[in-house]
């Protein structure tokens, strides 16, 4: 009965996150119906499975649950995380609030204290590596384009930015044409323009780029190329949605381990 319920979690969560990772990809919109829908047989699941297998965790899952829920909050009203982000992640801690041991083992061995107690937290750091893995493969893209082309990373109006902003820029975006940055819609841009034709454009880098902006900044950015004020090669970035990264952490977590851990233990035995 127990492994029955492990597996019933563990596929709740799979099949919850996938499903959101692809509507955010997809539309950059996650509906709450679903985390409204995931909720309930989530914590259904596992308290029915705390209670009848092991009652003496039932503490154990309201601190799990509680510090990922608190870690949730913080990321959110700090702009680290959107709001289905959250939400993932505290329904994470509803189904899963521990390791399924009794069904999987990770191929790295024995999962980390931490993933056996609270397991959330584990597929954060991982998803968190994952992202940061993008910026390594964003760096070398970028490095790889200016050997290529010859061309600068950043144009004369750009030289005042600091050099903190222009390596986050280079670590998470990319260059390309005004045409192709309004017909992918899920390009945002790095860089916006002040002035107007008559004046002169200043260009200037967006670290943060705002959906609810991101057709006005296209739409200046656009008249400036059009003006010939500007060159037609734009710093955008894919901005891939952190639930993405998410569902690949609860992934490699699941069947591969806790990267953090793993890596603590290759350097120091």
């Amino acid at each position: 009965m127990q492994i029955i319920l492990e597996i019933a979690r563990t596929a709740l969560a799979l099949f919850f996150l996938i499903y959101a990772s692809w509507s955010d990809y997809k539309t950059r919109e996650v509906s709450n119906s679903i985390w409204i829908l995931f909720a309930p047989p989530a914590f259904a699941l596992t308290f029915t499975e705390v209670f009848l297998h092991e009652p003496s965790q039932l503490l154990s899952y309201g601190i799990s649950f509680g510090l990922t829920a608190a870690l949730a909050v913080v990321l959110f009203y700090s702009g680290g995380f959107g709001g289905a982000d959250a939400k993932a992640l505290m329904c994470l801690a509803l189904v899963l609030p521990f390791y399924p041991e009794n069904l999987l083992s990770p191929i790295s061995g024995e999962p980390s204290l931490i993933s056996q107690n609270f397991f959330p937290i584990t597929v954060f750091t991982n998803s968190i590596l994952l992202a940061a893995a993008t910026a390594v493969y964003m760096l070398i893209y970028n490095i790889f384009w200016h050997k290529k082309t010859g061309r600068k990373f950043f144009e004369e109006d750009h030289q005042k930015e600091s050099l903190g902003r222009k390596i986050l820029v280079l670590i998470t975006g990319y260059k390309v044409s005004v045409h192709k940055l309004k017909e992918k819609w899920h390009l945002y841009p790095l860089e916006d323009v002040e002035g107007n034709i008559e004046n002169g454009f200043k260009r200037k880098l967006v670290l943060i780029p705002r959906e609810e902006n991101r057709n006005a900044i296209v739409d200046r950015l656009s008249r400036a190329v059009d003006a010939e004020k500007i060159q037609d090669l734009i710093w955008a970035t894919p901005g891939l949605p952190m639930l993405i990264f998410i569902t690949a952490g609860l992934i490699i977590t699941l069947f591969f381990g806790d990267i953090v851990w793993i890596c603590t233990r290759f350097l120091f035995g």
